[in-house]
């Protein structure tokens, strides 16, 4: 029982540094190789998609092994990645896995979910983002909050 709680709170403490990190940076790092990006299975369920993220490039490029060996960390825009990928991902029923470790293991979540918290970590520091498709990182929050409802 300890181990899963310390478990929980490891994934726990990942994910917030994930949030506060991408706010920061205004960058999120996946893997991709010539044949796509990298995803795998739920650790819940064989039949739901994972494509995992990192805050860091670091935290990508050491994920990059066994049948990841031959990918890349690529950067992509936070811009991007929320009004795209955050999106996409929601509407394909595909979940987002954040700042795994070498093991596969992190946090899998709805890609609204990380969405939203990432729009509120950009109205906590009050960050001057754009988007190509919202006036406000208020109007995202409310659009993903009535979808989400």
């Amino acid at each position: 029982m300890k181990n899963m709680l310390q478990d929980t709170a490891t994934i726990e403490s990942k994910y917030l540094l994930f949030i506060e990190k991408v706010a920061a940076t205004k960058s999120v790092w996946a893997l991709k190789s010539k044949n796509g990006w990298a995803n795998s299975h739920s650790n819940d369920s064989e039949e739901v998609d994972v494509i995992p993220f990192w805050s860091d490039k670091a935290y990508a490029k050491i994920c990059a092994r066994d049948d990841w060996r031959s990918y890349l960390p690529v950067e992509i825009p936070l811009v991007e990645f929320l009004e795209s990928w955050c999106v996409e991902l929601a509407d394909n029923g595909t979940l987002a896995g954040v700042n795994w470790d070498v093991n596969m293991f992190g946090k899998e979540s709805g890609a609204l979910n990380i969405a939203l918290d990432i729009l509120k970590q950009l109205e906590t520091i009050d960050s001057a983002i754009v988007f190509k498709n919202y006036s406000s990182i208020n109007e995202f929050i409310t659009e993903i909050s009535e979808s989400l409802a």
